[in-house]
């Protein structure tokens, strides 16, 4: 399994964070064993936002801001991804990192009304509904990964994540890569369907460029079991609205219809133009969806 020394070579707010979105709202905060980086921004209900496997709480950087003037949005690094430490590697599953933000969530003494998750975050999102950890009145998936893959990735894809995860090497050559070939990160942002600013893919780099980072993200993968969800999500409780971007090549629009048929209650929609970073493309298209959806 990936080394303890592997898992804390992170990046480090004093070195790394100078020019972190939204900075003069990020706070650190003891809960569940981990040092968490967590943003705070705005007044009345509470929202909270949990970003998707690899990111961090930059990935909210444009739309946190434009929700803050209507909501009190809590946005945490996931645990061992940007600038919260990182657990032991078994700890990085799906019920125990849902168990872990809601904990967060317990030290911060903040009930979220609202709640928005993207790819795996909303998979967590839907954990800690079903967990009876946070109960919020509407959930919103944006290109939300929230069942078993199918197909050759669905039967190849946690034997692949398990033995990268095992692999103190993996990481940091993926990590070696990204700081020294600029170029190859732009390509792996461009995989998503989704194009970013030069800025926008120099964060992603900051942190693919941590051995730490990316080990976090493997052991995320290599613990994941989407199985239990696919049973479970018909007793969701929030209201649930699904969103995909057709031009998403990580997690493809049909994806939402595929949760759509196990809430039939659910609103689905299927947006044009947009990849699988679609907030970080157009931050006011995503705010505008989300304050009519919470509505």
């Amino acid at each position: 399994m990936t080394s303890t020394r592997v898992m804390n070579d992170r990046p480090v707010w004093e070195r790394d964070g100078g020019t972190w979105p939204n900075r003069d709202k990020s706070r650190f905060v003891d809960a569940a064993g981990l040092r968490w980086h967590v943003q705070i921004a705005g007044q009345g209900p509470v929202l909270l936002l949990i970003h998707g496997t690899a990111a961090a709480t930059h990935s909210w950087g444009a739309l946190l801001p434009l929700l803050a003037e209507h909501y009190r949005v809590v946005a945490p690094d996931l645990p061992g991804h940007g600038f919260t430490s990182a657990p032991a590697p078994k700890e990085l599953s799906l019920p125990r990192m849902a168990a872990m933000t809601g904990e967060l969530l317990a030290t911060l003494e903040l009930q979220p009304q609202i709640v928005v998750g993207h790819s795996a975050g909303a998979a967590i999102l839907c954990r800690m509904c079903l967990d009876g950890l946070i109960d919020p009145r509407v959930l919103i998936s944006l290109s939300g990964a929230l069942l078993p893959l199918q197909g050759f990735a669905g039967k190849w894809f946690s034997p692949a994540a398990k033995l990268l995860a095992r692999s103190s090497l993996a990481p940091r050559m993926v990590a070696h890569r990204a700081k020294h070939n600029p170029a190859g990160m732009e390509r792996l942002v461009d995989g998503t369907g989704s194009k970013l600013t030069p800025d926008g893919v120099a964060l992603y780099r900051l942190l693919v460029s941590s051995p730490g980072h990316v080990a976090a993200a493997l052991n995320m993968m290599a613990n994941w079991d989407l199985t239990p969800m696919e049973r479970d999500l018909p007793r969701l409780k929030p209201r649930l609205v699904l969103v995909g971007f057709t031009d998403d090549q990580t997690v493809p629009p049909e994806e939402a219809e595929r949760a759509k048929a196990l809430v039939p209650a659910a609103k689905l929609a299927i947006i044009g133009g947009y990849g699988h970073l679609a907030h970080e493309e157009d931050a006011a298209r995503i705010a505008e969806l989300i304050f009519a959806s919470a509505g």
